[in-house]
């Protein structure tokens, strides 16, 4: 089993237990989180204290954890859309996979009439999480 499975697997009881918040910041009052925040979790065993106020430094905190933003990529890879781009430096541009992620759980899509459900989020990281066991060749 791959690391970034795990932290998809325990990304889902996470927000199994705590709940899936879609509002502003990345943590509610009633410690439901935002996907990107329940994986940082998943990755790093608890929850920061910016995560209630200050979306900026939250964001900081989760780019800046490489198995948070690998488990973060893995489901935006495995999202129908593409995440848009944040230029850095003129003719520089990467894509966002935080925001992709976040938006896609918190926001009703193109053509669409209704955001996920949080069983269609917990669903969503299960099966990316199995999709990258499946890819990881067996141990000898």
């Amino acid at each position: 089993m791959s690391e970034t499975a795990s932290i998809l697997r325990y990304t889902a009881r996470i927000i199994t237990e705590r709940g899936l918040h879609t509002g502003d910041q990345f943590e509610a009052l009633d410690g439901s989180l935002d996907i990107c925040a329940a994986i940082y979790v998943a990755a790093h065993g608890r929850a920061l204290n910016v995560f209630r106020f200050a979306e900026d430094l939250s964001i900081g905190f989760i780019e800046c954890s490489a198995p948070a933003m690998a488990a973060i990529r893995a489901v935006s890879d495995a999202l129908d859309s593409a995440p848009c781009v944040t230029p850095i430096c003129p003719g520089h541009e990467v894509p966002d996979y935080l925001e992709h992620v976040s938006n896609w759980a918190a926001t009703v899509p193109l053509f669409g009439t209704r955001q996920p459900t949080t069983a269609e989020v917990i669903d969503r990281l299960l099966h990316t999480a199995d999709a990258l066991d499946a890819a990881q060749p067996l141990a000898a």
